[in-house]
């Protein structure tokens, strides 16, 4: 490689000069597994802890494999559940044929990119046992997750090319400009260092540990991809506003002293317990700083300080998405409207197809009352006013319509101990039931998309009309990047003989390759699940695809029976 003599500053030593070129060609890539299917081919499924294996705590990693956590093995397909919830019972499923496909797109969510060495984070929440959303070990690699996911992304769209894609929030996991900053570099294809504070290298080598330097793949360049706001991307690790003394904690040394927020009526006002963060030195992530503020003699620190930790506001979180090489520039924002901090817009994904996305902001303000955190659902009445008038519009034009938003509305709680946290507020100004009924006032509304929950789970909402079974929708969660099963999916909308439409949704595994870091993180997403007891839908895979059907109007049945591209058999 010759550099010209001219393109070296002035006190540029040469000495300098060659070890940057060096660590230029250090810089290497994480490869993927050479095959690449969807769960329709190959499910992964944990293999069960032998009953001989003692009981271990969530942070004693280094004992996972030895006691037989987190080993999986891949078993047969799933294939796709028929689902006719929708349809009126006196429909005929004998008689339809998919005729024409209108729409391929994926969504990602939760990816919850994380700096594990912050100082302010909430290790000590999960670290013994209880939340996994605090502790466990999954948090070392998500960037590199999310590498693999784009690269098993980037492998299925040449076989067949995807219209769009969507990722419905919590990019982030604690609100901080480097965790966005390494999301949205993954996904541009930069080179990634997933470390913050001072340099560490647990393991010496290239691409051999969880801080190593790599060059992220990025997504496909003909793929646009949009983007919707979670309530880790402008919360503290989701929960709350962060006040000034979070914000301070953020860029300091000092580990973050806060008491038990889901126990305490001081909320981040109390304290007395010292949350822990994670040694970047050590191979497995060792926590240091971790409990009762009267066990240490002096404040725990982290290892160094970092100004790039700092907390963005939702409008500083939505600029960042103009700091991009993939398109669309600010994906899906505009800049006004970023500035106002206003993350609700809509987009229609082909000029020549009669489908329109509508992005929703349902996540707590700021301003909004603490009824017990702020990862709840919720609308006030301007984004509301906002949604009926695209919704309207979109009814009036003939086109059909999904909804992309973070948390989803009307559904059963999973009997998690979160479920009071992660459903609609109740004192949100619109409420879930006045919600649902609007959205079932238009029967063009077919889909709503969301995250959150991180499970793949489908429920139907169906009309509250049994005359009238085209005003019901289907709503489609899936499940975290970050916690089993890490996965994405797609969407395929079909349009049928039978004036209905299918919707296939398929879940998809990013295909880690044995040895890699990615790989690593899926051991240890099933070992968090064996360690704290997690209850999944789907067991023992946590996969779930299916044919949803939908009724169309008279109207979208005539308006739509010319489009689409002939489905081969």
């Amino acid at each position: 490689m010759n550099v010209p003599y001219r393109f070296v500053k002035p006190g540029f030593t040469i000495g300098i000069l060659i070890a940057v070129l060096l660590i230029t060609v250090a810089v290497g890539a994480y490869p993927i597994d050479s095959k690449v299917v969807t769960t329709l081919d190959r499910t992964v499924l944990p293999v069960a802890v032998p009953s001989t294996s003692p009981a271990i705590l969530p942070y004693e990693v280094s004992l996972y494999s030895n006691n037989g956590y987190g080993n999986w093995e891949y078993g047969d397909g799933l294939g796709y559940e028929k689902r006719l919830d929708l349809l009126s019972p006196l429909y005929n499923n004998t008689t339809g044929t998919n005729s024409g496909k209108l729409l391929r797109f994926f969504d990602m969510t939760d990816i919850h990119i994380i700096d594990e060495e912050t100082p302010a984070q909430a290790i000590y929440y999960g670290y013994m046992g209880g939340e996994s959303s605090g502790y466990s070990p999954v948090m070392l690699s998500t960037t590199q997750v999310l590498d693999a996911a784009v690269q098993t992304i980037n492998a299925l769209h040449k076989e067949e090319p995807f219209d769009f894609g969507i990722s419905l929030g919590d990019a982030a996991n604690n609100e901080q400009y480097n965790e966005i900053r390494w999301y949205i570099d993954v996904l541009d294809g930069k080179t990634i260092n997933p470390d913050s504070g001072v340099k560490d290298d647990p393991v010496p080598g290239p691409l051999n540990d969880y801080q190593d330097e790599y060059k992220a793949a990025g997504l496909n360049t003909s793929i646009p991809w949009y983007q919707v706001l979670g309530n880790h991307d402008h919360n503290w690790i989701g929960t709350n506003p962060p006040d000034d003394y979070l914000k301070t904690n953020y860029t300091g040394e000092y580990i973050l002293n806060m008491g038990n927020i889901f126990t305490d009526p001081s909320g981040i006002k109390s304290r007395g317990l010292y949350m822990g963060s994670i040694d970047g030195r050590t191979v497995y992530g060792e926590i240091i700083g971790v409990g009762n503020v009267s066990d240490f003699r002096t404040p725990p620190k982290v290892l160094a300080a970092d100004p790039d930790r700092r907390v963005l506001s939702v409008s500083e979180w939505m600029g960042e998405f103009f700091n991009t090489t993939s398109h669309p520039m600010g994906h899906g924002f505009n800049r006004s409207d970023a500035e106002a901090g206003i993350a609700y817009y809509s987009f229609e994904p082909t000029p020549d197809m009669p489908i329109k996305v509508i992005v929703l902001d349902d996540t707590q303000p700021a301003t909004d009352a603490d009824a017990g955190g702020y990862g709840h659902g919720s609308l006030d009445q301007k984004q509301f006013d906002w949604l009926v008038s695209e919704l309207d519009q979109g009814q009036a034009d003939g086109k059909l319509m999904i909804i992309a938003a973070h948390i989803p509305v009307g559904v059963e709680g999973s009997g998690s101990s979160l479920d009071e946290y992660m459903a609609w507020s109740s004192v949100a100004e619109i409420s879930e039931q006045q919600l649902l009924d609007k959205l079932h006032e238009y029967p063009n509304l077919i889909l709503w998309i969301a995250g959150h929950r991180h499970f793949n789970t489908i429920t139907p909402q169906v009309s509250p009309d049994p005359d009238h079974p085209e005003l019901g929708f289907w709503e489609v969660e899936t499940s975290s990047l970050r916690d089993f099963p890490q996965q994405f999916r797609t969407f395929d909308i079909v349009r049928n003989s039978d004036n209905t439409i299918s919707i296939f949704t398929t879940n998809v595994d990013p295909a880690v390759k044995e040895g890699t870091i990615a790989a690593q993180s899926r051991s240890y997403g099933v070992a968090a699940m064996e360690i704290f007891n997690s209850t999944l839908p789907y067991l023992p895979s946590g996969s779930y695809n299916a044919e949803l059907v939908k009724p169309l109007s008279l109207e979208m049945q005539e308006k739509i029976q010319n489009y689409g591209t002939p489905v081969i058999p």
